[in-house]
């Protein structure tokens, strides 16, 4: 059996709350459980590896973390870091595909 830390009176082992006084007995039993917000550490680290795959995940990770509280900063940087990718590859590869359409077509510049 447990017991009140402020009344002493004696209560049921289940009790969160003291029936006689009140007083939250278990003060981690209505904390919410922490939790990590996966999706925006998995968003961020394919952010740099392959950048569309990184962008969903931290669009996802970003409206999962209104639920989590946790993740919000990640997930931004994530998805800033996938779009400056993705852009920043689309002008260094755009020459290159030019270049290879070219070659199949037979007309070289």
């Amino acid at each position: 059996m447990k017991y009140c830390r402020k009344c002493g009176k004696e209560l049921d082992d289940n009790a969160v709350v003291c029936p006689h006084c009140g007083v939250l007995v278990d003060d981690n039993a209505l904390k919410p459980k922490s939790t990590t917000n996966t999706i925006a550490i998995v968003g961020f680290i394919f952010s740099f590896l392959i950048a569309l795959v990184g962008l969903i995940c931290s669009i996802i990770g970003l409206k999962k973390s209104a639920e989590t509280g946790t993740g919000r900063g990640l997930s931004i940087a994530g998805i800033v870091i996938a779009i400056v990718n993705m852009v920043l590859g689309f002008i260094f590869y755009l020459p290159v595909l030019q270049q290879l359409s070219g070659m199949a077509t037979g007309i070289f510049f």
